[in-house]
């Protein structure tokens, strides 16, 4: 049985950060200068009591509202984040009671970062062509925002927090292809937070930076410019298609930079690689969504969604266009 894509929603919370004001915090960043460097103006962060239920709760009302979706219809919930409220219950639990969702619904939770949309995706879409679920409900729902030291201005530059809605079924605009993943936790110390699970306890001192997110960028570049052109090329394969076939490739809105430099590494047309992270930042697993939800209604026949980045783990995957619809 054949899966799809039939509906993406988005959700952002109001609390706007701008180069200007990093600027004014870290004077020796000027404003221009970042926006150079990582291709963002400003970005999205959460309340001091809004948590990822809350934007979760927030994105899949905007989905009901936008597509006319009837809640009791949804029969499987996945939330991904890195960010729940709790270490236990499953936030999916929480929300799945917050939203009205039905008690015979499945809710999980998945912790995935900046592939998690494509985890999210195969999981969901092998579910709906199992034949056992028709209609499952992603979200996608991260607060990097919470976990970052209030001197680490890189991080704090590059961030932010946002909330996305995809409803999978079993019709819609775009039928799922193939899936190429890959993971290698041999680079997991270099996108971490240490502290906080059942290995390192949180030290609530101000001063332990274990407390808060690690980022080795010269690592991560590394790692992405390494394994990046080979998964494309891979999906592409996989699909029987080639980089000429695909209309859009929408690649995790890691930076400007980075995703520049893949763009002329693999090959790929400026006019078919979306950049639409300006004013959101890069929002983790909620990036390839939220990029591409001003394009969900547009012609397009092929479209490749790409993520990597924390664990380390890659994934791609190619929708097409469902000319019955």
């Amino acid at each position: 049985m054949k899966s799809f894509i039939k509906a993406i929603s988005t959700y952002v919370p109001s609390v706007k950060i701008t180069n200007q004001d990093i600027s004014s915090k870290f004077p020796e960043w000027e404003s221009e200068k970042i926006f150079e460097k990582i291709g963002i103006k400003e970005r999205r962060i959460a309340e001091s009591d809004e948590f990822v239920s809350d934007m979760s709760v927030k994105v899949i009302q905007n989905l009901i509202t936008e597509y006319k979706i009837d809640i009791s219809s949804i029969d499987y919930f996945i939330l991904c984040t890195q960010s729940p409220d709790y270490k236990l219950p499953t936030t999916a639990c929480v929300v799945q009671d917050r939203v009205g969702l039905n008690k015979s619904c499945g809710a999980i939770d998945i912790n995935q970062g900046c592939s998690g949309y494509i985890y999210g995706l195969s999981l969901a879409s092998s579910l709906v062509s199992s034949g056992n679920f028709k209609n499952v409900l992603l979200v996608t729902a991260d607060m990097y925002s919470k976990s970052i030291h209030p001197e680490d201005k890189g991080n704090i530059s590059l961030f932010g927090d946002a909330a996305t809605a995809t409803l999978v079924s079993s019709d819609g605009e775009y039928e799922i292809g193939k899936f190429t993943l890959g993971s290698d936790g041999k680079g997991a110390e270099n996108l971490i937070i240490k502290n906080g699970g059942t290995r390192n306890q949180n030290d609530c001192s101000y001063g332990n930076l274990d407390n808060y997110l690690y980022m080795n960028g010269s690592e991560i570049f590394d790692f992405t410019a390494k394994n990046v052109p080979i998964l494309v090329n891979d999906n592409l394969e996989q699909n029987s298609l080639s980089k000429e076939n695909i209309d859009l490739f929408v690649f995790h809105q890691a930076n400007a930079f980075m995703l520049n430099f893949l763009r002329k590494r693999i090959g790929i047309e400026q006019n078919k690689f979306l950049l639409n992270m300006e004013n959101y930042g890069n929002t983790v697993s909620s990036s390839i969504p939220l990029a591409f939800k001003d394009s969900f209604d547009k012609n397009l026949d092929k479209v490749m969604f790409v993520g990597f980045g924390v664990g380390y783990s890659w994934g791609a995957v190619t929708i097409l266009k469902n000319k019955n619809d």
